[in-house]
């Protein structure tokens, strides 16, 4: 059993029933992800080994989609992030589809490129940014292959 006050675990239960809405419906949700873009990003736990799926709200980049690893603000980088650092073999669902893909951190200046677009669409981000000390980073997912 795991301790009730694991943010990761806590994070799971949360997100279960965002997971199971996405699937049952072709990645459309409702309440207040109803008219985000969102994907369903499966990583492999760094330490654990297991396979764990995030609902995230995504942004189009060329031939990848973006993902921020924002935690809300938090002090710590969520835990995908880490797992993504670990082993960048991912899937991602849209709902229209599931496909493996590689998950990449974008460097620094490619970083404020795209944080000035994310944070444009969904100012939200800069709140979360405002948070915390550290720079919430932004993940390229492209397909695999």
């Amino acid at each position: 059993m795991a301790h009730p006050h694991n943010t990761a675990e806590a994070a799971a239960r949360m997100n279960e029933p965002i997971i199971e809405e996405f699937r049952a419906n072709r990645g459309k949700v409702g309440g207040r992800f109803a008219d985000a873009r969102m994907i369903l990003l499966t990583t492999t736990g760094a330490r654990s080994g297991q396979r764990r799926t995030t609902p995230m709200v995504y942004f189009p980049d060329g031939d990848r989609l973006l993902v921020v690893a924002s935690n809300a603000g938090a002090t710590r980088h969520p835990s995908w992030f880490h797992n993504v650092l670990a082993n960048p073999d991912v899937t991602v669902e849209t709902g229209e589809e599931t496909y493996e893909a590689t998950a990449t951190p974008l460097d620094a200046g490619e970083r404020e490129v795209a944080w000035a677009r994310i944070t444009s669409e969904v100012p939200g981000f800069t709140v979360y940014q405002e948070r915390t000390d550290r720079t919430i980073p932004v993940v390229g997912l492209r397909r695999a292959g």
